[in-house]
């Protein structure tokens, strides 16, 4: 009989120990979803200043995929400034004419050195880039900001908004915008949304995810005109502590029909730009 007492007892210490850490283990769960999950985190942006290393990579190809080209433009940025101005330092733009070469240092553009200004719907404007170049590559240092402004802008702008996996709708009011001397840009919807909570570099992130689709694009200047569709879709870490920018990427594709002053035919392109954004330490 003792025997037999002894084996019960044995087996119900074993179902015990099967059964508490399950529960542990739920309640664990329980508990950070709870503290992270439940809504979006209360978080502030910090007035620190921080520096950024901005990459974008310009892939083109025709509508067959054969590879034509490629543009890397960099630069260094700097949020946090008095007046809550922002700055560009060591803006460089390089080429290849081979997919698998590595890019070359560059050309530095000396017009964006210390370019200093507050990120605002008036970066759109014409008049906010009297000093930049007519050259059509200037263009590339004009996506700088502009992408720059719509990672801050998703970082930031629509937390009040967000629920956990869950796409926030964003209608814009007029949908067509004028691009600062280059062409006409117009949104039909963008979807933002929260994912959860990530860790990136040794900080615990809230990651938000955007994307717009059929987006149309317009470009008008004196060497080139084009016109098609863009798609753009991305993900941004934000430090719960600082509620700044810990690293963000965004991936873009569009498809034009251009035309080349001093060319008779206009031509079908691909393009797919890939964006990085990572705190310099």
């Amino acid at each position: 009989m003792k025997r037999k007492i002894n084996s019960w007892c044995a087996r119900l210490t074993f179902c015990l120990l099967l059964i508490f850490p399950a529960i542990a283990k739920g309640q664990s769960d329980k508990a950070v979803i709870k503290k992270y999950l439940s809504e979006f985190p209360d978080i502030h942006r910090s007035k620190i200043l921080q520096k950024y290393k901005m990459i974008a990579v310009y892939t083109n190809r025709d509508l067959y995929g054969k590879f034509t080209g490629k543009y890397k433009v960099s630069g260094d940025y700097t949020t946090g400034l008095p007046g809550d101005s922002a700055m560009w330092d060591n803006v460089y733009i390089s080429t290849s004419n081979k997919f698998s070469d590595p890019f070359p240092v560059g050309t530095k553009q000396e017009y964006m050195e210390r370019l200093k200004y507050v990120p605002s719907s008036k970066m759109l404007d014409k008049g906010s880039f009297k000093n930049f170049p007519s050259k059509t590559e200037s263009v590339f240092a004009k996506n700088l900001i502009w992408d720059m402004m719509a990672i801050e802008e998703f970082a930031w702008k629509y937390t009040d908004s967000l629920k956990l996996n869950k796409y926030f709708i964003i209608r814009p009011k007029s949908g067509s915008f004028e691009m600062g001397g280059v062409g006409n840009y117009s949104h039909d919807n963008i979807q933002v949304r929260w994912t959860g909570i990530s860790e990136m570099h040794n900080e615990l992130c809230a990651i938000i995810e955007y994307r717009a689709i059929d987006n149309l694009l317009e470009i008008d200047m004196d060497q080139i005109k084009g016109k098609g569709t863009e798609q753009y879709w991305g993900t941004t870490w934000i430090s719960l502590k600082t509620g700044m920018i810990e690293y963000a990427d965004t991936y873009s594709g569009t498809i034009q029909e251009i035309q080349v002053k001093g060319m008779d035919n206009k031509f079908l392109a691909k393009t797919i730009r890939e964006i990085t954004v990572d705190k310099i330490q």
